[in-house]
């Protein structure tokens, strides 16, 4: 798993990771075009995405596009802040958007090949003045908590540096450029 900020480089990192891996590699993208800057960030994405992976435009059924990617092969889910924007936008309560992270990321713990996640970490700023923006900022906190628990190696990625996440107890979770499901 890859957290950090907007900007921070996760996805360039992701894309990296995953092209080391070896495999076959299958995108996982959450985000929706529904206004035209989100259709230049969409493009700018695609455009950095080597030609020959496979690509899943997947908002909602986020299990399910990770359950089709072959075993063996590599899986990159961008993003969980998006997956979680798109499922709290149709409706879904806080129960179900947690109980669908769990599920997903013990797939993506469970299953043969690399997975990596990538996901902001918005909880760093100021308390939202609205309910509507802390309960999808306590929500996703609550999703990257369950993603990184299940993670064989999650990487806090800040100004496009990694920084090597420690679980309770004080082991190491991380290497760099080694594989951060």
């Amino acid at each position: 798993m890859l957290v950090g900020g907007a900007r921070s480089g996760k996805s360039a990192l992701a894309l990296r990771i995953a092209a080391d891996a070896g495999a076959p590699v299958t995108f996982i993208a959450t985000a929706e075009a529904l206004d035209e800057e989100m259709a230049l960030r969409v493009a700018e994405h695609r455009a950095g995405r080597p030609t020959g992976w496979a690509t899943v435009e997947e908002p909602l059924e986020l299990g399910a596009a990770l359950g089709a990617v072959p075993a063996g092969g590599t899986a990159v889910v961008d993003c969980l802040t998006m997956w979680v924007a798109n499922m709290v936008g149709v409706g879904e309560t806080d129960g179900a958007v947690l109980l669908a992270a769990e599920q997903v990321a013990a797939l993506a713990s469970e299953r043969i090949g690399l997975v990596v996640t990538v996901s902001n970490e918005v909880g760093w700023g100021i308390v939202p003045a609205d309910p509507a923006t802390r309960r999808y900022r306590d929500l996703l906190g609550r999703v990257n908590a369950t993603f990184a628990a299940a993670a064989e190696r999650p990487l806090l990625v800040v100004a496009g540096c990694v920084l090597l996440l420690q679980r309770p107890g004080g082991t190491a979770a991380a290497v760099p450029g080694a594989d951060p499901r």
